[in-house]
């Protein structure tokens, strides 16, 4: 092997000492080198070593056969004679190569350089594409499609370790296909950042000669075209420009014209159709094959309209200053601005297209037919006169770029409407999808990441990546199936792409080293469908969401680099949705999760009902909804259910606060009426000491029932709610009108309780108004399905949650749906023992006999030490702070209850005895004894409770 200078270098060592040098040399062992080396390198070197190439490789392929005087060769030849000039005396190698890594030119800073270097370093015909060469300058910038900077050790070949190279791709400003490189080489120790600005002007003068070549050839057709209708102007048959043809034309009638006229010149055949334009009348359009006297073949596009033909000259192009860096005798003609219409790299110029109107600036070129050298045919000589007016001339390669360009702009402005309909991750990245499949790619898999599917970040998408979407023109492709984790190879595109952050590009996979090393058995199998990649990451506001990948298919045509920009569009906007669908999921599931755990988990044990539960939240946010179930004193039960005005956080806050204190003030056995009262209260302070941060009045609605299975009485109470259902035990089903009364934080009006009794059996159904309310559906109608779902008295309490969410709630609810239904039973009158009593001490001998006798014939024996002495000192504090007539009840349920009520509304309460106090022991010793005590207030009078496990106390 040969160095630069000369000397023979020792092969697989790198040299120059420097850190890169030492990466290198750790890379070839097998050892991890991701933080030492730049992304582009280190994907590079890992497809030359997939690729089985050898650091130590000293030859490259040589091509005999290479054009020496293609447009690339022509349009570079100028500016690399002013490189040349601007870097005499140095060493610098300058070097332009084609699409396939061909070196084409050369030019030398120092002349005597020429005769020091090997061959590949200064002879054309050395190919330098990377899957021949490894790491370099020309190869790397064919495979990642930019500039890019190699620098000593960074280069794969030993060959190429004391050299450094910029290169960057020449474009073709029209179609935005890659037509070669522009190479800068020259020693490690003159590396100059401001190569980078020299090299990226050197290759915008090439673009531009490129862009001159194609002018010079639509100059040529409409020379051709303008002096054949000269001659024919002197017969029946006039052409001039459209503008003075029909100058009443509106805007818009110009542009279906002018995309009409674009593609027929994309078509690239003779041609004749009809154009209806917005105002009723119709234009048509005649494709004319030409020849431009030097060969250059084309399409004319004139615009047909009925009627004799005007009197007016025929229109010429005005000249226009020649854009710089183009030949002298190259003008551009137009006589308009022309839109932006074509891919981002033919825009700038436009000079394929020719406009002759004003108002009619070229989107397209290309025709239909054959013609005859330097003549137009026309095959209606003998027709009536009509008026002509031309539209564009054009080649139909030039038209299929403009034709191409406005259908991209189309499927963008289709994508704004498509993608991010939905606040779903999954839906999303469907859209995205659908909306490229076909008009960009035939295949379309999405790979996002666990934790983005929950809403979250993912810490290391590369590696938590499952399969979201598969879609494409047909179903019986071996893709990875959804939901399977996808592990991608760290030389697949697709890994390079999330680790650099940059749309890849594969236009033939058959020749992609790192995609086929992944699984070449699976691999190989998708090979025989698609041929072409572009792999996009899916990345917004810093984050990485996943990976999206489009397979071409059907089309021969691979990928562009027009096609990538596009896929890259279509993706950042779908990221832009996803992240906003991933976002709105975290914000939901954090709601979601806050309101479940302030809803009740499990249901406190009882024998009044038997209870059954549901929530479901709506699909665009969570609300306030909650519901709960609670025992209260005398086996009583409570119900609640209640919705907080909103959605969000905040009603999800809110509806904790509430529920805590509906619990807690129904605890202090509050009548249902004054409870709410109470809740009244509170949201009214809520809203005044934290007024919802601008976003209105705090509001929320209940209902409150109380069942007692000792008198099967059932007391409720409302404050806007809607009222419950009923379904009596032959399975009847009414809805009882409650007093309403207003929704909560209103303030200043009165709370009404109405009573019914509740048959044993009879079920109790409490729901908030998501269940029946609905923009889409009529409330009496609902109500009536509501009706016909409870009208099964065999039913149980599950069974009935189920059918009533299953045919009464909507499809997709847009409001949170709490849901509760009791079944009611009653406490058997056995079980229920009752005194009445004067206030007399005497007689309170005769009640703990009584008592006793009774907890025997219940079985209670090992009770009634313990409810004897509860029973006397209550009945006696009754009897001596109270007013009579008094009344003991014994309560045989889960727990043994005992009651002493009286007319009194003082209530007792626990306090410290001294010891020289003869009183105030008495409540403490039922305290002692029983799980727990309280006072309940009747509308005349109290009852003082105290129960006892039946374990023995």
């Amino acid at each position: 092997m040969v160095l630069s200078g000369g000397k023979p270098m020792p092969p697989g060592r790198a040299t120059g000492g420097t850190e890169p040098a030492r990466s290198r040399e750790r890379f070839l062992q097998g050892e991890p080198v991701d933080a030492d080396v730049r992304t582009s390198i280190l994907s590079s070197w890992r497809r030359s070593r997939s690729l089985g190439l050898s650091p130590d490789q000293a030859d490259l392929p040589f091509r005999e056969d290479f054009d020496r005087d293609g447009r690339i060769v022509r349009a570079a030849v100028p500016v690399l004679d002013q490189l040349q000039a601007m870097f005499a005396g140095s060493k610098m190698n300058i070097s332009v190569a084609d699409a396939n890594g061909t070196v084409l030119l050369r030019r030398f800073g120092e002349a005597s350089l020429a005769r020091s270097l090997p061959a590949f370093q200064r002879v054309p015909g050395f190919v330098f594409a990377e899957r021949v060469a490894g790491t370099n300058g020309i190869g790397l910038a064919l495979a990642e499609r930019q500039l890019i900077r190699v620098h000593g050790a960074e280069h794969f070949a030993e060959r190429s370790q004391r050299s450094a190279c910029r290169a960057l791709p020449v474009r073709d400003p029209l179609s935005g296909r890659i037509e070669g490189v522009l190479c800068f080489g020259y020693p490690s120790s003159a590396e100059d950042p401001a190569l980078a600005i020299t090299l990226r002007k050197a290759a915008r003068a090439i673009e531009r000669r490129l862009l001159g070549q194609s002018s010079a050839r639509e100059r040529a057709l409409l020379r051709a075209y303008l002096d054949t209708r000269a001659e024919a102007s002197v017969g029946l048959h006039r052409t001039i420009g459209v503008d003075e043809l029909a100058p009443e034309l509106l805007p818009r009638d110009r542009v279906v014209l002018t995309e009409r006229a674009a593609e027929l010149i994309s078509s690239g055949q003779r041609a004749a159709v009809d154009v209806s334009l917005f105002d009723g009348r119709r234009v048509t359009l005649v494709s004319r094959p030409m020849t431009s006297g030097s060969g250059v073949e084309g399409v004319a596009i004139e615009a047909v309209l009925p009627g004799p033909s005007p009197r007016v000259p025929l229109a010429a192009p005005s000249q226009v200053d020649v854009p710089p860096g183009f030949p002298g005798d190259l003008a551009m003609v137009t006589t308009a601005p022309l839109p932006r219409l074509v891919p981002a790299a033919a825009a700038p110029g436009r000079l394929s297209i020719t406009a002759l109107s004003r108002h009619l600036p070229d989107v397209a070129r290309g025709l239909f037919g054959t013609v005859g050298r330097g003549r137009v045919v026309d095959d209606q000589s003998d027709s009536p006169p009509q008026a002509r007016g031309l539209v564009m001339v054009g080649e139909p390669r030039v038209g299929t770029y403009a034709v191409a360009a406005r259908r991209r702009l189309e499927l963008l402005s289709e994508a704004s409407a498509r993608i991010g309909t939905t606040l779903d991750v999954r839906r999303t990245a469907q859209e995205l999808a659908e909306t490229a499949v076909p008009r960009l790619a035939d295949f379309v898999t999405i790979d996002l990441p666990e934790a983005v599917l929950r809403g979250e970040e993912s810490a290391d998408p590369r590696s938590d990546l499952h399969r979201t979407v598969v879609h494409g023109i047909r179903d019986d492709l071996p893709f990875s199936p959804v939901g399977e984790q996808v592990d991608f190879g760290l030389t697949t595109p697709q890994m390079r792409c999330l680790t650099s952050g940059q749309a890849v590009l594969e236009p033939d996979l058959k020749a992609a080293a790192g995609w086929l090393a992944q699984d070449p058995e699976h691999t190989e199998r998708l090979l025989t469908h698609v041929h072409s990649l572009i792999a996009v990451p899916l990345a917004a506001r810093g984050v990485v969401l996943g990976i999206a990948s489009f397979y071409r298919a059907q089309d021969p045509a691979p990928f562009g680099d027009d096609d990538r920009s596009l896929g890259l569009e279509l993706a950042n906007r779908a990221a832009l949705s996803i992240d906003n669908a991933r976002r709105y999921t975290r914000e939901r599931t954090m709601v979601l999760t806050l309101q479940r755990s302030l809803l009740p988990h499990d249901l406190p044990g009882q024998d009044a009902v038997e209870v059954a539960h549901r929530y479901l939240p709506a699909e665009s946010d969570v609300g306030g909804d909650w519901y709960d179930v609670f025992p209260l004193s005398g086996t009583r039960i409570g119900l609640f259910v209640g919705d907080v005005v909103g959605h969000g956080m905040l009603s999800a806050a809110t509806m904790g606060q509430l529920r805590t204190a509906a619990r807690s003030f129904a605890e202090l056995d509050f009548p249902p009426d004054e409870v709410l009262t109470h809740l009244d209260n509170l949201v009214g302070r809520l809203d005044r000491e934290e007024p919802a941060a601008g976003t209105g009045v705090i509001g929320a609605t209940c209902l409150y029932a109380i069942y007692d299975p000792t008198s099967q009485q059932c007391t409720m109470a409302r404050a806007g709610h809607p009222p419950p259902a009923l379904v009596w035990p032959d399975g009847t089903v009414s809805f009882p009108d409650l007093p309403a009364g207003p929704p909560l934080g209103l303030g200043g009006l009165p709370f009404e309780a109405a009573e019914i009794h509740l048959p044993e059996g009879s079920r109790l159904l409490l729901y908030t108004d998501g269940l029946i309310e609905d923009r889409h559906r009529d409330v009496d109608m609902v109500l009536d399905k509501l009706r016909g779902a409870l009208a099964h008295p065999e039913h149980t309490p599950e069974q009935t949650c189920q059918t009533v969410l299953e045919t009464v709630a909507p499809a997709h609810p847009g409001d949170d749906i709490a849901l509760l239904v009791a079944r009611t039973h009653a406490l058997d009158p056995h079980r229920i023992a009752t005194w009445d009593l004067p206030a007399d001490p005497a007689r309170v001998s005769e009640v703990r006999a009584a008592a006793l006798r009774q907890l025997a014939d219940w079985g209670l024996d090992e009770t009634a030490f313990a409810a004897e002495l509860m029973l006397s000192e209550l009945v006696t504090n009754a009897i001596r702070h109270g007013a009579g007539p008094i009344r003991v009840r014994l309560l045989h349920g889960r727990t043994l209850i005992c009651e002493v009520s009286d007319t009194s509304n003082t209530a007792p309460h626990l306090r410290r005895a001294a010891s020289t106090d003869e009183g105030g022991r008495g409540l403490f010793l039922v305290a002692q004894l029983a799980q727990s005590w309280g006072t309940r207030y009747l509308p005349e009078g109290k009852v003082i409770w105290a129960e006892c496990g039946l374990d023995g106390a």
